[in-house]
């Protein structure tokens, strides 16, 4: 069952990391155009690296089709204006490799021995959070079946269990804006900027005192959110930091960002006990049916051109 819909688990991208790669060596081809997706070209080599990928996976499946759907959703995501910094996916990158007790050089090798890459399977999380992120804006919407606060209340007390509670929390948002344009030559200046910002948040009421003598930064108040509507990309953070301190900076498609946590308190709620309902009935099952349903859908109305 996923803590919050649709959320990230890496555990489940390799399932053999422990397989001796010594023996191993990654296969030789020459690069080609095999699938043009909505003007996206896939080519031999990505099918190849693919198939390399779930002969590690020790799974069965159509590599040609495994990047035709990543094509679809990353392209979807797009769309949705979602964006997946190259900074989120190396911290995922990392994630993974502490997880299975490797180094980044020992996960490296194994990439590059079993024919995967890194920049294959760098690329796979990038399609998988995004993706993610399109899956739970998609259960928002409706698509993953509602429920009324009032039936999830009695449903619950059906059960014999009592109204749940949440943290609900003041946010403010704190941006350090980087034009496109000029991210290369302004994000280390500006993420220096942003992280002085950071140590000096004593709370939100002198935050835009603070951001006054300075160029390009947004302060927002994000008002009152509770625990399970927090964004998948900061959850963590917020739920680990005092209140009156703010997160650790991160790299976004807008800049620099971090979130100053404001306050913080208990509530029990009706609202409360629908979002509890609805993540408690989200298992693994129900995702798997949407995203199928979901890429069925986008692949109808592709152009998808086998060369």
């Amino acid at each position: 069952m996923r803590k919050y819909l649709f959320s990230v688990g890496f555990a489940l991208l390799v399932a053999a990391t422990s397989l001796s790669m010594a023996v191993m060596t990654p296969p030789a081809f020459a690069s080609e155009i095999k699938y043009v997706v909505n003007d996206v070209p896939i080519t031999s080599g990505d099918i190849a690296h693919r198939a390399a990928f779930l002969k590690l996976q020790r799974k069965k499946g159509d590599a040609a089709q495994e990047m035709i759907d990543q094509t679809l959703r990353l392209a979807e995501a797009k769309r949705l204006g979602i964006r997946i910094s190259d900074a989120q996916v190396d911290a995922a990158y990392q994630r993974f490799a502490s997880n299975n007790k490797m180094q980044l050089a020992q996960l490296n090798g194994v990439m590059e021995k079993s024919g995967v890459t890194r920049d294959h399977f760098k690329e796979f999380i990038r399609s998988q959070m995004a993706w993610n992120q399109a899956l739970s804006a998609r259960y928002r919407s409706g698509e993953g079946g509602s429920v009324t606060e009032q039936d999830a209340v009695r449903r619950m007390l059906d059960k014999g269990g009592s109204k749940p509670s949440a943290t609900e929390y003041m946010l403010q948002q704190v941006i350090f804006v980087v034009p496109a344009a000029e991210r290369g030559a302004m994000l280390a200046k500006r993420k220096r900027e942003a992280d002085a910002m950071r140590a000096r948040f004593n709370g939100c009421n002198t935050t835009r005192e603070f951001a006054k003598g300075l160029i390009d930064v947004t302060v927002r108040d994000l008002g009152r959110v509770l625990a399970p509507q927090l964004p998948p990309d900061w959850a963590e953070q917020i739920k680990a930091t005092k209140v009156g301190g703010a997160t650790t900076t991160r790299e976004t498609e807008r800049g620099v960002e971090f979130i100053g946590i404001c306050s913080s308190r208990e509530v029990s709620d009706d609202k409360v006990a629908q979002m509890m309902f609805q993540s408690e009935g989200s298992n693994d099952k129900a995702a798997d049916e949407l995203s199928k349903k979901y890429v069925d859908e986008l692949k109808a109305k592709a152009r998808i051109v086998k060369r």
